[in-house]
């Protein structure tokens, strides 16, 4: 098959995706720029009416438009990965399954690209969903930027621009898709963010469930742990393991120098004592798991 420009990735989650709009959104757009495209409609466990249009579509389209589906829910993580295996165009574009940005900024985010740019992600600045969740979004990626160093503004937002050959070696899985910018920064590609028209928002308005705020944290933890401790784990687990093992000495320092001045005081009852060895031999074996990871980093990087 021949090589395109660009690839348009649209991960589908809901029967009831506005697939026609985005394609046609992004059709006419990159026929006005003369760029030779094709559009790769990933159904992540979902059929329905959506499945439907996308035969429609197929019609219409005919050889620039492909269709994957999985038997269950993975994430946009295996969809991007999934699209990019049989992708054509040099260039790949995510999209949500609706037009969530002016398609006017399909130009610009090529523009950058071929003025060196290897990923460029969209900053929503005027945005048009609920306040409480504008609130929200903003809170996470200050908190991003602040524990990152980065200067993201706007990670929950999935239209963004690629070069294929840049991102091939970029491995995704679970919900790191949302941290791509950072993962793809720390691997020294150039990534820059681009003001981008607000025009739709889908999804709830308020606050989540306790689960989501949970897996957004462990997925915060893990991001920060592959974007700063990837290549020097001791780092991560010493100073843990520092804080852990710090803790237990003080409370057994404690303990033990009570049972000397005191010779009524004794240790068999008191679990403060047991809570200080504890906490001591825990931070040791902390410091031991970052001392296997750079054992195991050197042995594979050499």
């Amino acid at each position: 098959m021949s090589a395109r420009d660009v690839t348009v990735v649209v991960p589908i989650d809901s029967p009831d995706a506005e697939i026609e709009q985005v394609v046609e959104a992004f059709a006419g757009q990159l026929d006005r720029l003369g760029k030779s495209w094709e559009c790769v409609l990933v159904f992540d466990g979902v059929r329905g009416k959506a499945w439907e249009k996308a035969k429609t579509l197929e019609q219409r389209f005919q050889n620039r438009l492909r269709k994957l589906h999985f038997a269950r829910h993975f994430g946009e993580s295996e969809c991007l990965k999934a699209a990019r295996e049989i992708a054509r165009g040099a260039v790949l574009f995510t999209t949500p399954q609706y037009v969530q940005v002016d398609p006017i900024e399909i130009g610009s985010f090529l523009a950058e690209l071929d003025a060196g740019a290897d990923m460029v992600v969209p900053w929503r600045k005027q945005r048009v969903d609920p306040w409480l969740n504008r609130l929200q979004s903003a809170s996470f990626n200050a908190l991003m930027r602040k524990i990152n160093k980065s200067t993201f503004h706007d990670l929950n937002c999935y239209f963004r621009a690629f070069k294929r050959e840049r991102i091939a070696d970029i491995e995704l899985y679970g919900d790191m898709y949302r941290f791509l910018p950072l993962i793809a920064q720390r691997e020294g590609l150039v990534v820059r963010e681009l003001d981008v028209r607000h025009l739709k928002e889908w999804g709830r308005a308020g606050f989540f469930g306790v689960g989501v705020y949970a897996r957004r944290f462990l997925d915060v933890v893990g991001v920060v742990f592959l974007t700063r401790f990837r290549i020097k784990p001791l780092r991560f687990f010493g100073s843990v393991g520092l804080a852990l093992s710090l803790a237990g000495g003080l409370i057994l320092a404690y303990t033990i120098a009570n049972r000397i001045l005191t010779p009524d005081y004794g240790l068999q009852n008191k679990p403060a004592f047991l809570l200080g060895l504890m906490l001591f031999s825990l931070g040791v074996q902390v410091i031991g798991c970052g001392l296997v990871g750079e054992i195991i980093i050197y042995y594979t990087q050499t």
